[in-house]
């Protein structure tokens, strides 16, 4: 009897240990963003693009589906609203209308689907992972991280042009498909044009709709913890708008890893995924 009762107890703790995470499947476009499907208000079926830069969410101009249920004021915010992604339901959600979202989708959702919470990024499983207690961290690399209004910030080593290492600081962008994007500040500190090899120019959007002169060039190593990247491609504005006030630690360099941020957000954990060595992602 004695061993019956053990056994259920075990049972009964690795149910416990099963409910004690939820898991959020996303997909992965092949402009590096992830998507995830989402029911608004219990009526607007949307794929909502994954934005680890902001804690609410948007909706596109650009949106293939109906976003109907989403009442905007005239500021364009729309407040109280519902939101279902996988098992979790998120409530009083704010969205603002008519800001671009990255291809494929219908707008953006932020990191208030993990307010609170311990959660991980998994690449290779193509999904999100919440905890309720923290999880195994056997073969990660701890991160510091720092919270600026919201958006995460990481230091990482720069190589310039055969200079020594400089570190600096990123913020992690989701949304943004390439690599590195350096601020204004760091291109023209660094004379970027100058020193850097140029492999591409292009013009783009940012999610005001303005039009926005982009250069790729490669630069000789990024240091991202222990972890060192070699010939990677890096990204910088030139022309005459120039509003790039911080830089970037884009959607191809994410997926390089598997993250882990802790319930705090005083530290993240890496490990490389399975696109660690995949090529660098580059303008078209």
């Amino acid at each position: 009897m004695l061993k019956k009762t053990n056994l259920l107890l075990f049972l009964f703790a690795s149910y416990l240990g099963i409910q004690a995470q939820q898991t959020i499947p996303f997909r992965i476009t092949k402009y590096n963003n992830i998507i995830v499907k989402s029911q608004v208000n219990k009526k607007d079926s949307l794929d909502l693009m994954f934005q680890i830069a902001m804690k609410d969410g948007s909706i596109s101009p650009e949106r293939q589906r109906k976003a109907d249920h989403i009442i905007f004021n005239k500021e364009e915010i729309s407040d109280h609203n519902t939101v279902d992604i996988g098992p979790v339901t998120l409530k009083d959600v704010r969205f603002f209308d008519n800001q671009l979202s990255g291809y494929e989708s219908d707008g953006k959702i932020g990191t208030s689907l993990f307010e609170g919470k311990t959660f991980k990024i998994d690449y290779d499983n193509s999904q999100f992972v919440i905890y309720d207690k923290n999880p195994d961290l056997t073969g990660y690399q701890p991160l510091k991280i720092m919270l600026d209004q919201g958006v995460f910030i990481v230091a990482a080593d720069n190589v310039v042009d055969g200079e020594k290492q400089q570190e600096s600081y990123f913020a992690l962008q989701s949304g943004y498909s390439g690599g590195v994007l350096y601020s204004n500040e760091f291109t023209e500190e660094k004379e970027l044009e100058k020193k850097l090899k140029i492999i591409g120019e292009k013009t783009l959007k940012n999610s005001n709709a303005q039009n926005l002169a982009i250069k790729q060039g490669i630069l000789p190593f990024l240091k991202l913890g222990d972890f060192v990247f070699k010939d990677i491609s890096v990204a910088f504005f030139s022309g005459n708008l120039k509003t790039q006030n911080v830089s970037y630690f884009g959607a191809d360099m994410l997926r390089r890893f598997i993250w882990i941020f802790d319930a705090d957000r005083n530290t993240a954990y890496i490990k490389p995924s399975k696109y660690y060595s995949e090529p660098y992602y580059k303008i078209n």
